[in-house]
């Protein structure tokens, strides 16, 4: 079991380092090809937070483990919504914006019930299914490029300038290798960890699903935890918040789409409990900015989400 244990943290350190160079990589090679910090913040940056889950989910489903694709994403949701968004407003109160307000917070509500709905249609996810998911990712990434440049005025020519000194500094065949060793990365560290989660399962005699929603949940949400809870604390409310939501968003969207494309998933009609959880806790979250304190996620609000998300993990282990 030690054994195993220890391939379980390399296998974390693997994603999170991999998805630190894919993220170095990739805004690299973006700003070279002038995409605004924002766009690649929203986009790049999201995603490159998302990739643990993506591998280890598609591992998963790969491997015939379809409760351990399913529940890494739905406990990583958890994860992110309760434990992490709740740490961060209690380092620092989350200010949101308009935006957050009344788009992307009820946006996520919505795909949180659209995915739950079709996980309970035939009781599995099919390609068919993963095939709608993909679509909505496409649409929500449009969305998020069209908000940006809308939202964000550029000075054209500080930049060209900042930008020919980074083409001296940086060559582009360091950042395609950068990229290139953060997937590999990530395959290996997906492969590690999921071997090893099974084995500790059996051990223990635990299910999938506990270990889905618990240690590999938290794991691979650990580059969400970092991002969040340091931007909180610089007082980047917009980046603390964005990238929980755009990190839900993704897992659901992207994850389990390209996971059901590759490999159908078999839905565990178990799995109902924590999609209500996770549907409360967003819906308390569209609560948060009409309530005093107005427009703000508050301590005391943080306090309310870790409190939720020990009662939750508390009846993971009452059977």
């Amino acid at each position: 079991m030690f054994v195993a244990i220890i391939f379980i943290i390399i296998g974390f350190i693997l994603l999170i380092k991999g998805a630190d160079f894919l993220v170095d990589g990739a805004s690299n090679i973006a700003k070279r090809f002038h995409i605004p910090e924002i766009v690649i913040g929203l986009t790049i940056i999201s995603i490159g937070t998302s990739m643990p889950e993506l591998f280890v989910s598609i591992t998963s489903a790969l491997d015939g483990h379809s409760d351990m694709a399913i529940g890494n994403v739905l406990g990583s949701n958890i994860c992110n919504l309760l434990l992490i968004l709740g740490l961060s407003s209690m380092v620092q109160p989350i200010i949101f914006k308009k935006e957050t307000r009344l788009i992307e917070t009820p946006l996520c509500l919505i795909i949180t019930i659209i995915f739950m709905i079709l996980c309970n249609i035939g009781k599995e996810v099919s390609r068919i299914k993963g095939i709608i998911l993909i679509g909505l990712f496409i649409v929500f990434i449009i969305y998020t490029i069209i908000m940006a440049f809308k939202g964000e005025t550029f000075d054209k020519e500080e930049k060209e300038k900042e930008e020919k000194k980074e083409e001296k500094e940086s060559k582009a065949l360091k950042d395609i290798l950068l990229i290139i060793i953060g997937i590999v990365a990530l395959k290996i560290g997906g492969d590690v960890t999921v071997q090893n989660a099974v084995k500790i399962a059996e051990m223990f005699h635990l299910s999938e699903k506990i270990i889905s929603v618990t240690i590999l949940a938290i794991g691979t949400s650990l580059p969400e935890l970092v991002t969040s809870v340091s931007a909180s604390a610089k007082g980047k409310s917009d980046i603390a918040i964005g990238n929980i939501l755009g990190s839900c968003i993704f897992n659901i969207l992207l994850i389990i789409g390209v996971s059901a494309l590759i490999n159908p998933i078999q839905y565990n009609m178990t799995y109902n409990k924590d999609f209500i959880i996770l549907i409360i806790g967003t819906f308390i979250l569209s609560v948060f900015p009409i309530i005093p304190p107005k427009n703000k996620m508050s301590r005391a609000n943080g306090f309310i989400y870790l409190v939720m998300y020990l009662g939750y993990m508390l009846t993971l282990f009452k059977n």
